[in-house]
C-alpha cells in the first residue's frame, strides 16, 4: 500500500464478531494483485472479539476503527467512508472470498463509464451456483408476499420472480435498480452529492436506499457479470418462514427496516424500475 495523502481506492470491511473471516478477507486482499494505490479500513462494530488487536498485530498496515456501540451496518460503514481517502470506495463483507483483478476490473469499468456511480460483481455461492444479488425496487407488498402464504399463489410467484430478477440469466453486464451491499464499488465524487448510508437503517435496506438515491441523481448502478466472487452468505433473516419468523431477531430487524424504507418514500415513485 502506498503512504500518500490520496489514493485510488479505499476498501472498507465492517466487522461484527467475525474475527476469523476478517483475517481471511484481509489476507486475501493483501495477497491479490491490486495494481493501484489502496488502503484497507476495518471498522469494528463493538464486537469485543479481539479483531482490532489481531489486525494491529498481524496486519499493522490496515487502518482500524472501533465503534463505541454497535449502531448497525450503515453507521459502521459510514465511519470507514469518513476516514477514507480513495477516489473509489469498496464496501465488502468479510465473508467474501477475494480474488485477483477484482478491484482493477471494477475501476476500469468506472473509468470507461463516467456516469456509473455504483458497480458490483456477480456473486457465486460456494457450490458454484449464481447468488441473486441484484433486485428490482420493491413494492410495499413485496415483504408480505415473501413472508406469508400469499407468496405461494401463482400471481405472487411470477411477481417475486421478477423482483428477484430470476427472469434474467445474470450473464451480461446490466444496469439494475439496486445491488446487495455484500460488495460494491462507489464513486466517491458522486457519494458526496448523494450522501452517506442512511443510518436510520440498522441492517437491511440501506443498500437499496443508497442505490435509489443514486438513481434519483441519475447516477447509474451496474451489475458486472464478467467479474465473479464467491460469497459465503448466510441469509439470517430467511431462516424461518411464516409466523415463526417473528420470533427471529434478524427477521424483526428486516421488517423494521422495510417499514422505515416504505415510510421514507411514501407517496413517491421509484426513480427507475427495471420491468421484466
Amino acid at each position: 500500500m502506498v503512504p500518500i495523502t490520496s489514493m485510488d481506492v479505499s476498501i472498507i470491511i465492517l466487522n461484527y464478531k467475525q474475527k476469523g473471516l476478517v483475517k481471511q478477507c484481509v489476507k486475501g486482499i493483501l495477497q491479490s494483485h491490486i495494481n493501484v494505490s489502496y488502503e484497507i479500513i476495518v471498522v469494528d462494530n463493538h464486537s469485543h472479539d479481539g479483531c482490532i488487536e489481531m489486525l494491529r498485530e498481524i496486519f499493522p498496515q490496515v487502518i482500524t476503527l472501533a465503534s463505541e456501540k454497535n449502531k448497525g451496518f450503515a453507521y459502521g460503514n459510514n465511519l470507514g467512508i469518513q476516514k477514507s481517502r480513495g477516489k473509489y470506495i469498496v464496501i465488502i463483507n468479510p465473508d467474501i472470498a477475494f480474488t485477483d483483478n477484482v478491484i482493477k476490473n471494477m475501476i476500469a469499468y468506472m473509468e470507461k463509464n463516467k456516469n456509473a456511480g455504483i458497480v458490483a460483481p456477480k456473486l457465486i455461492n460456494p457450490d458454484g451456483t449464481i447468488q441473486y444479488s441484484c433486485r428490482r425496487f420493491p413494492k410495499i407488498f413485496t415483504p408480505i408476499l415473501r413472508r406469508t402464504f400469499l407468496g405461494n399463489f401463482s400471481f405472487a410467484k411470477k411477481w417475486l420472480n421478477a423482483y428477484l430478477m430470476e427472469d434474467w440469466d445474470h450473464n451480461s453486464n446490466k444496469k439494475v435498480d439496486w445491488i446487495f451491499g455484500a460488495i460494491f464499488m462507489i464513486r466517491k465524487e458522486f457519494l458526496k452529492k448523494v450522501g452517506l448510508f442512511d443510518e436510520r437503517f440498522f441492517l437491511y435496506f440501506e443498500d437499496c436506499d443508497l442505490c435509489r438515491r443514486f438513481w434519483e441523481k441519475n447516477y447509474e448502478v451496474w451489475y458486472l457479470a464478467d467479474i465473479e466472487l464467491t460469497h459465503y452468505h448466510q441469509r439470517l433473516s430467511g431462516q424461518k418462514n411464516g409466523i415463526l419468523s417473528i420470533f427471529d431477531k434478524a427477521t424483526r430487524i428486516h421488517i423494521a427496516s422495510a417499514i422505515k424504507y416504505f415510510a421514507k418514500y411514501l407517496g413517491t415513485s421509484s426513480p427507475r424500475h427495471d420491468k421484466a
